[in-house]
C-alpha cells in the first residue's frame, strides 16, 4: 500500500479544511517546500497536493507554486484542484507532476475524461470521487461537495477502464479524525477490483492504516496534528 502524505495549499500556505469547508480551516506555519522535504526525509516516495484556491475557482490557480515544488523535490506529486481542460492537465504534467487528480468532471463528463485517460494513460490521472452515504448508498457529490450528483459511486466507476486510480472519500469522515468508512472502502475493494483505490478521509490512528485493504491511503490531518508519525505509517504500509 502506498502512503500519500497530504498537503493542501491556500494562498501559498499549508492549511487543512474540516469536511471540505473553506470557512473552517487550520493554517500551519510550515512552508510547502519544507513540508515536502520532511515527507521525503521520512521515507515517502509520493505526496498528495491540493490547490484549494483552484478547487474553489474551478481552475488551477497555484500552478507556478506547484510547478516549482515539483521541480525541487524527489517526491512524485499527485496534484488536484480545479482541472477542467486537457491543456491544464498537460501543463501540470509537463511541469513535472506525476499525476493529476480529476474530480467533478469525472462525474459530469466521463467521456471527456476517458479521452484524457487515453491521451495521458491511466497511470497519470486519478479519479477523485467524494461521496455522501444516503440510505446506505454512496452518492457522488460535485462542485466542491456542494451538490449531490444523484449518481452512485458504482455507476460512476463503471464508466472508466481497468487500472485507473480512484481516490475515494466519505465526505462525512473528512478532517474529523473519527476513522475512515471501512465498510464502504472494503465494499469498493470487493466490487471494483480492476481499479486501484486510494482511501481518503478520517484516518486517525495507525490502527486505521493497518486495517485498510486499499492500494493507497491519503493521510492529512492525522499527520499534521501529530496523531502518529509518517515514518510509523510508512513502516506499517510496508509490513
Amino acid at each position: 500500500m502506498i502512503v500519500y502524505p497530504a498537503m493542501d495549499l491556500m494562498g501559498g500556505r499549508v492549511v487543512r479544511l474540516r469536511q471540505g469547508r473553506f470557512d473552517q480551516f487550520t493554517a500551519y506555519e510550515t512552508e510547502p517546500s519544507d513540508a515536502l522535504r520532511a515527507f521525503a526525509e521520512a521515507g515517502a516516495t509520493w505526496a498528495h497536493v491540493v490547490d484549494l484556491d483552484g478547487a474553489r475557482a474551478r481552475k488551477p490557480l497555484q500552478h507556478g507554486l506547484i510547478a516549482g515544488l515539483a521541480g525541487s523535490t524527489s517526491l512524485k506529486l499527485q496534484v488536484g484542484g480545479g482541472f477542467r481542460t486537457q491543456e491544464q492537465v498537460k501543463a501540470m504534467l509537463d511541469a513535472g507532476v506525476e499525476r493529476v487528480v480529476i474530480g467533478s468532471l469525472a462525474v459530469r463528463d466521463p467521456d471527456l475524461v476517458n479521452e484524457w485517460i487515453k491521451e495521458f494513460s491511466p497511470e497519470r490521472l486519478v479519479l477523485s470521487l467524494d461521496v455522501r452515504m444516503i440510505d446506505d448508498l454512496p452518492i457522488v457529490a460535485v462542485s466542491g461537495w456542494s451538490e449531490d450528483s444523484g449518481t452512485s459511486l458504482w455507476d460512476v466507476a463503471r464508466c472508466f477502464p481497468d487500472a485507473c486510480h480512484l481516490l475515494l472519500t466519505d465526505i462525512g469522515r473528512d478532517g474529523m479524525l473519527g476513522g475512515p468508512n471501512f465498510a464502504l472502502l472494503d465494499e469498493a475493494v470487493e466490487r471494483l477490483p480492476r481499479l486501484r483505490i486510494q482511501a481518503s478521509g478520517g484516518i486517525s490512528s495507525l490502527a486505521d492504516v493497518q486495517q485498510l485493504r486499499t492500494a493507497g491511503v491519503i493521510i492529512g490531518k492525522a499527520l499534521w496534528q501529530g496523531c502518529f508519525s509518517l515514518e510509523e505509517a510508512l513502516s506499517l504500509a510496508c509490513a
